[in-house]
């Protein structure tokens, strides 16, 4: 048996293939498409569902992947095994109604004893039960031992996801064992021991399961293959672990370095260098293909991974801020698999950096809310914490849940934890909930994606806006139909078009379809699942049929408009690369005549000195009138050419790129105008950020601009105006108006305080005791925030030891604030308590430390109300 490194498998498996006449396709991202059924793409043949269901025609009826993957499912398990994690590699074969069974059992013997040359005698074959065709073809087509092959039941041999494509399948097994099984019982035994290692499934998808659960032959049937990279590594290199395969454990020695503990002493700490180890490569990957921290979602995924590999580094006694440093050795490991790595390499080093920044602080909070719920624990003789306030230090601050165990167990203290299971199941059911349960395709099939795949459309829309073709599909808003009468609304499917459809970001075309018998508006053009270009109308006049010739034109004052502000994001990212430097990248975009919109990947608010730059490169790139060019080149040619892609977009063997002059060039299939100095006029009209790490620029361009231009021109023509002063020095008239409400402001501050003071003696004189505790409590009106915070601290200076606690009624809202000596502190009393049972009751809310709290409300009425409960609360909380 050779002993091959992972990425030597991986090449050796894609070229065997290859040698098959079988279509390389590169990895997708671990982002599902059009797949609302899962979260992240979690097995090989995910991203290929529509095809093995008709939706699309695929590029090549054999296509072989190695595909990115992410599961959590088993994220507990992660660490403790030695198979389990959360990002793994999927080689896999696929047949889309071209060969089957007689050439596939043959292939993955030939794979698995010439290629990888494991040993005949340790391989053992399983096939359905009823499915004697397998059996017959490895008996008859492969020299594997006859004994070595056992029947297995539809739990263990037949694949299916509940209705649609399913079948048999026939699984390869190396025993680690010695000797021989003998027996399916044996079998069975050794594989529930890890003895019997499954590492590659042959599914032979020849049924339609339908509602009735009638297994119906399919006319194609399909091949869908999964071998598990990492399973047959650790096999060719003869380890028990994962975690020992080569570049897996490149990795974990790195981390091993970093935190000075070493591999295979203790196995809690084996544990924390394994779990770092897995999530630094699913994370590196996940942002990679675009992903980002967030608080749902797969968003949410990665965080809890980041935050995950993190707390294990606090275990291990590293430094925070350590994840970033691994990426390097992640990169230097699958680099030569996935490019995209290496190019994204600092950006996913500065995402995992502000993450890890991020969950330093939330620690810290984390802490000081699980003191607060651990003394409130000890004040009323409880040691059970209850499970939602266990989640919600999990869930709303992202604290561990091992940690709040850990913590707790310190004091001799317990966690509900059947209550936080509980929480956990109904934020999984949103979460399922908001992924929708779906069919087969995981995504909501509308009469449209029903159009039948042989009908192509040939776009002729870059160079002409007026077409002559035929109708060849139409849909209404229940089925595919003959004819469409004049005020019905439906589809239409053409076999050649002008409009482009919606895409990339750019809105589908608008227009008109005619003949001398109809008329139709299109009010959108869009692809359905299967790729086709369907345009959306409202029929005006007469009838259409299916056959019909007719006219169709695009709304050139439409279409002009798109594309001035399409070409214009071309310039827009051009330059936000060259201000803000090349980590920049397109993470989305919308485009239409009257407005662009640019998401882009960066860590910071633009100062308006980038802002004014990058308007400034734009601007001057216009009014150099490039031109505007279009080449169709092959994937590799673009990308010597140093063309820009999408963050994470999926580009076949050809490629469509846009030149603009040498300011820009981009891999875009969009529509464009001819020359920029069309576009006029750029300007930028917001930036804001939308999510971490991304930012989003709203432009407008050609008269547009000069409408944004000429409103902020009488606005400051008004302003001048208003304020008594020319346009040049309207600026330095508002700092001095400014400087003038400013004095004012102290002075009446000054007025309030002098004000509040004057109440000092009443509230001095007529303080309450409550067990022991000296309280003052006082209701006052038109005092701001700040006197009030002045006069609470006076009081609380004067009476030495006690508790103050005031409001104020101003402007129709109330302010409260409480401050206790340090004394008093050891006896119960906590201000971020009182304070916001008080402000609660005038409707508001707040809080703060045990010795000082403020808090708002909006039922001035209240006021009196509020301050009367003072002294209950007090009672409930001394000791």
């Amino acid at each position: 048996m050779k002993k091959m490194g992972l990425n030597e498998i991986r090449a050796s498996y894609l070229e065997f293939f290859r040698m098959k006449e079988h279509l390389i396709m590169d990895s997708f991202s671990v982002v599902p498409k059009n797949d609302k059924s899962l979260l992240l793409i979690n097995a090989g043949m995910a991203p290929l569902k529509p095809y093995f269901t008709g939706l699309q025609t695929p590029p090549s009826k054999r296509i072989a992947t190695c595909q990115k993957c992410i599961r959590t499912g088993d994220i507990d398990n992660v660490g403790k095994t030695s198979r389990h994690a959360t990002f793994f590699e999927m080689l896999g074969n696929f047949s889309f109604g071209d060969y089957f069974k007689e050439e596939i059992i043959p292939w993955s013997w030939e794979y698995v004893t010439e290629v990888l040359d494991i040993p005949k005698e340790k391989l053992y074959v399983t096939v359905y039960l009823d499915d004697d065709e397998a059996e017959t073809l490895w008996k008859s087509k492969t020299d594997v031992k006859h004994s070595h092959i056992f029947r297995l039941g539809k739990e263990d041999n037949f694949w299916e996801h509940g209705v649609g494509p399913c079948g048999p399948c026939s699984e390869i097994h190396f025993y680690k064992g010695e000797g021989e099984i003998l027996s399916a019982e044996e079998f069975v035994k050794a594989s529930n021991e890890d003895k019997a290692i499954e590492f590659w499934n042959l599914v032979f998808t020849q049924f339609d399961k339908d509602e009735e659960g009638n297994y119906n032959e399919l006319d194609f049937p399909n091949i869908d293959t999964g071998m598990g990279l990492e399973r047959i590594a650790t096999i060719m290199q003869e380890v028990d672990s994962i975690f020992e395969v080569d570049t897996f454990k490149n990795i974990l020695n790195k981390v091993t370095d970093i935190s000075n503990v070493a591999y295979g002493i203790e196995k809690d700490k084996d544990i924390s260098l394994r779990i770092i180890t897995d999530h630094i490569r699913s994370v590196s990957f996940m942002i990679g293909d675009g992903v980002l921290p967030s608080n749902e979602g797969r968003g949410y995924v990665l965080r809890r991974l980041l935050r995950r590999a993190a707390r294990h580094g606090k275990v291990l006694g590293i430094n925070p801020g350590f994840l970033a440093e691994l990426v390097e050795v992640v990169v230097l490991n699958s680099e030569s698999a996935y490019p995209e790595l290496a190019e994204k390499k600092d950006y996913i080093k500065k995402v995992i950096k502000i993450e890890e920044k991020r969950f330093s602080e939330t620690i810290d909070s984390g802490m000081e809310i699980l003191k607060d719920f651990i003394a409130e624990l000890e004040r009323t003789n409880k040691t059970i914490l209850s499970g939602d306030k266990g989640f919600k230090l999990y869930d709303t601050y992202g604290f561990p849940i091992e940690l709040t165990l850990e913590i707790l167990e310190e004091k001799n203290l317990h966690l509900d934890l059947e209550g936080f299971n509980e929480e956990m199941k109904v934020q999984r059911e949103r979460a399922r909930a908001a992924r929708a349960e779906s069919n087969y395709m995981g995504a909501e099939i509308k009469t449209v994606d029903t159009i039948s795949k042989e009908i192509k459309t040939e776009f002729l829309g870059y160079n002409t806006l007026k077409t002559e073709s035929v109708v060849l599909s139409l849909v209404d808003d229940k089925d595919i139909v003959d004819v469409l009468h004049e005020g019905e609304k439906g589809a239409l499917v053409t076999a050649s078009t002008s409009f482009y459809p919606e895409m990339g970001g750019q809105v589908g075309d608008i227009g008109v379809v005619y003949n001398e018998n109809f008329k139709a508006r299109v009010i959108n053009t869009r692809k359905n699942i299967g790729s086709q270009i369907v345009h959306f109308i409202e029929v005006e006049e007469g009838l259409i049929n299916t056959g019909d010739n007719i006219v169709l034109k695009v709304d050139e004052n439409n279409r002009e408009g798109i594309q001035k502000n399409h070409s214009a994001t071309h310039l827009l990212q051009s330059s936000l690369r060259e201000v803000l430097g090349q980590h920049v990248h397109q993470s989305g975009s919308f485009v239409d005549k009257e407005k662009l919109r640019f998401d882009f990947t960066h860590f910071t608010g633009l100062s308006q000195k980038e802002i004014n730059e990058v308007e400034n490169l734009v601007n001057k790139a216009i009014m150099n009138v490039y031109e505007v060019n279009t080449k169709v080149m092959s994937i590799e040619e673009a990308k010597e050419s140093g063309a820009t892609s999408l963050f994470d977009e999926k580009y076949g063997e050809s490629v469509r790129v846009v030149s603009i002059g040498e300011f820009s060039k981009e891999l875009c299939g969009g529509t464009h105008t001819d020359n920029i100095g069309k576009i006029g006029l750029f300007k930028i009209i917001s930036e804001s950020g939308i999510a971490a790490g991304i930012r989003r620029i709203e432009a407008v361009t050609g008269f547009k601009a000069l409408e944004f231009v000429e409103k902020k021109e009488n606005l400051l023509k008004e302003i001048s105006y208003q304020v008594k002063a020319t346009e040049g020095d309207v600026l330095s008239k508002i700092q001095t108006l400014q400087a003038e409400i400013k004095l004012k402001e102290k002075e009446i501050s000054d007025l309030n305080l002098k004000l509040a003071s004057g109440a000092e003696k009443e509230i001095l004189d007529n303080l309450i005791d409550v067990k022991g505790v000296k309280v003052a409590i006082k209701a006052l009106k038109d005092v701001d925030g700040d006197s009030l915070r002045n006069l609470a601290d006076k009081i609380k200076d004067k009476i030495k030891s006690g508790v103050v606690v005031l409001g104020s009624t101003q402007d129709g809202k109330v302010n409260f604030i409480a401050m206790a000596s340090k004394d008093v502190l050891d006896k119960g009393v906590h201000c971020g308590k009182i304070i916001k049972d008080v402000a609660k009751i005038a409707g508001g809310g707040g809080g703060g430390r045990p010795d000082m709290a403020q808090a708002g409300g909006k039922n001035p009425e209240k006021l009196d109300e509020a301050l009367n409960s003072v002294k209950n609360i007090m009672e409930n909380l001394v000791k």
